[in-house]
Parts: structure tokens; sequence; C-alpha cells
């Protein structure tokens, strides 16, 4: 398993689900509010795996420029929810030895969840805020959300890398702040905000502010308490294997999608071909719209 994703199989099927009385009241990944927005200034998830925040550039301070490493894990708010984990990311705060299990940690809204065509096949992950290869944590629940393999995988990992390699070519810092986002009362977050600046050369090699949704094509994810189901896309008709409709009275026959063709299903006339080669040898002719 690579350093920095958190294994489906291993770290998902475990022991069982948090239960939870919270209801979801119709909020998905897949639904878009009117304004196209969900509480905050982060429009919904609209195919992308993340969106720029700021123009891309975080909102650390010269004051916050350091090159002493450090990590910090914000306590958890009263629902149990992680706040910010926040790191000068060094080479000293780099894992030595293999990651431990963190099957114990049940973040708040975890389901242990299967679908086909999910990689390793559970929705979710228990989704490290700063990424182990980064600083080395283990099963610290002020650390670790529920996230989906999207999330985790295609979403965080990519920027995960990129800090880590910086810190291992330069042997640098990399100022690294990761915040999740809940909205209202909702157990699962709808994303992370992610913010990393390279401090030795000023942002040059490292510097991004970006919002990555919690999100998995395919599933709609109940974010009050995590329970998810199958998007299932309703198959659109092949017009060529339509029926042709013919009014008995008129002799006129109409295909799929000219005008009157819809009206034609309830007529008193209605007489229905299985082509318009039937239609025509019956003595009924095209209209003309």
């Amino acid at each position: 398993m690579e350093e920095g994703i958190d294994g489906a199989r291993d770290e998902a099927g475990d022991d069982g689900d948090v239960a939870s009385d919270k209801k979801c009241g119709g909020t998905s990944a897949v639904e878009t509010p009117e304004d196209g927005f969900w509480g905050t200034e982060i429009p919904v998830y609209q195919g992308k795996a993340w969106i720029e925040l700021n123009n891309n550039v975080p909102l650390f301070t010269k004051k916050d420029y350091s090159t002493k490493s450090f990590e910090t894990y914000g306590e958890l708010d009263s629902l149990g929810r992680c706040t910010t984990a926040y790191a000068n990311v060094g080479q000293d705060l780099m894992p030595t030895k293999e990651r431990e299990s963190i099957s114990q940690v049940k973040p708040t809204g975890w389901q242990k969840l299967e679908y086909d065509g999910i990689d390793g096949k559970f929705l979710y992950n228990r989704c490290h805020l700063i990424g182990y290869q980064l600083t080395a944590e283990n099963a610290n629940e002020k650390n670790l959300i529920t996230g989906t393999r999207y999330l985790n995988v295609t979403g965080m990992l990519p920027f995960e890398n990129m800090v880590a390699d910086y810190v291992k070519e330069t042997k640098g810092h990399v100022l690294y702040r990761v915040t999740p986002v809940f909205y209202q009362d909702e157990l699962v977050a709808r994303g992370v905000k992610m913010e990393g600046w390279s401090v030795e050369d000023n942002g040059e090699s490292v510097c991004f502010n970006v919002f990555v949704y919690n999100v998995q094509p395919g599933i709609s994810i109940c974010y009050g308490d995590g329970t998810s189901s199958r998007i299932v896309q309703e198959a659109t008709a092949d017009p060529s294997t339509r029926k042709i409709y013919g009014n008995r009275r008129s002799k006129i026959y109409h295909c799929p999608g000219q005008a009157a063709y819809e009206e034609m299903k309830d007529s008193p006339n209605l007489v229905i071909f299985d082509s318009e080669a039937q239609a025509q040898t019956a003595g009924y002719r095209k209209a003309a719209r």
C-alpha cells in the first residue's frame, strides 16, 4: 500500500458502523441548490475533484513562516468532528516505520459501505487530514475524517505527494493546513480546504489553496449521517427503436421528436407501427413537422 493512502479494505472492513439518528434531509453530492452553493462560498461539485480558492494562494502570513518543524491538531467540536490540522512539514516529522492500524478510530458519519466499481470496493476511507507520509500520525482521532476513496486518492493525495517530494528532495519545510468543511450539523464533511507553502523558497516550489470535494462519482451521499445509495441513470430510449404513431383518421404518422408525437399517445385515433416502412405500407404518410 502506498504511503499517504488510507487502505480501503483493511481500514474500512472492520467491526461495523457508527450508529446515528442524524437524518439526511435530502442533501446529496448530486443535488444542486438554486444558487449553486450549499451555505459557504464554495460551489457544489461539478465534475472536478478540486477547485482553487483565493487564486490558489494560501492564507498564511509572514509570521507563520518558520524553518522549525511542528504539527498541531485542533480539538474535536461539540459534535465530535475534526477541526483543523496544521503543520510545518519537515523531514524530521516524516515516518520511519510502517503505518499501524487505524481501524479503532470511528470518525463522525462513519459507515462501512461497499460498491462495485470503487477501487477496493469500500466507499469510505478513514481519511488523514495530514497524510501519514508527512507527519507519521497513526490513529489520531483529531486527524481522521470519513472521506470517500475519490477524496482520498484522486483529490488529496496529489497535494500530499507534492509536499512530500519537495521536503525529501530539498530538506526544506512546507507550511501545510487542512480544514474539513461541514455544512451546519452534518457529520460528514462536504470536503476539505488544503493549503501549502514552501518556506525556504517563499512558495516558489509549493503554493496551493484548494477545496477538495468529498464525493464519489456515481454515488449519492447523505452528509447528515454518511448513508449513501448508487445513482441510477435512467436509460434514454434510442429514437430508432421507438414506435411510430399513426392517426387512423388523417392517415398521417408521427416519428419520435416530431411536434405532435407525444400528443398522439392519448388520441382515440392512435395506431402504432413498428417502423416507418410499416406505416407507409399501410397507406400512411409522414407528418410535415
